[in-house]
């Protein structure tokens, strides 16, 4: 028999372990975590200009605030408690690209949807004018069953998580979604013009 003293990369629990290591850090520096995501933490008050959110996806993290102040000082606790690597301003996150300019902050999944295209064969695709066909009328009955469902299916995932960003698709995904347990060709055929 083995005692484990520290958690190691590759072992079932060592995530389990590390998100119980780097909560019980962010509580005990008055870190709040949110009952609606357990990913996100806050302190202090948006009102006051003292608010600080951590948001964490496994080991990488995201920090906000107002003042650059809060957020450094934030950052040398997190190096001298776990030795942290500092990537910067937020650019890509969990296919998520973001840019800044004079005028704002932009979130735009354009690689993602590059390599959607790709995986589909449709990189040489021209863009149509909306998001199905007009006058589209799917039903569960009606074509021919497709022989890999699971194609579909994932597509429809994808765009799923495309429509993060991308709100214009949301209704075309959720209309297709519809017919994930009849899969027939003109579902797809859909599934490809979007």
């Amino acid at each position: 028999m083995c005692k484990l003293n520290k958690a190691l990369y590759g072992l079932k629990q060592a995530s389990r372990q590390w998100n119980k290591e780097f909560t019980q850090f962010l509580t005990s520096n008055d870190f709040l975590k949110s009952k609606n995501d357990y990913s996100l933490f806050t302190k202090g008050e948006l009102q006051s200009g003292t608010f600080l959110a951590v948001l964490v996806y496994v080991d990488d993290v995201l920090i906000t605030r107002e003042d650059e102040e809060g957020i450094k000082n934030l950052k040398n606790k997190l190096h001298h408690a776990f030795t942290i690597k500092d990537l910067g301003l937020m650019r890509y996150f969990l296919g998520i690209e973001v840019s800044r300019t004079t005028e704002g902050t932009t979130l735009h999944q354009r690689k993602y949807i590059f390599d959607i295209l790709q995986d589909i064969g449709f990189s040489a695709c021209k863009p149509a004018s909306s998001p199905l066909p007009t006058n589209l009328k799917l039903s569960t009955d009606t074509g021919a069953l497709i022989s890999n469902p699971a194609q579909y299916r994932r597509l429809i995932g994808r765009f799923l998580y495309l429509s993060i960003t991308r709100p214009d698709v949301s209704y075309a995904v959720q209309h297709l979604s519809q017919f994930l347990s009849a899969l027939r060709e003109p579902h797809m055929a859909a599934a490809l013009h979007l």
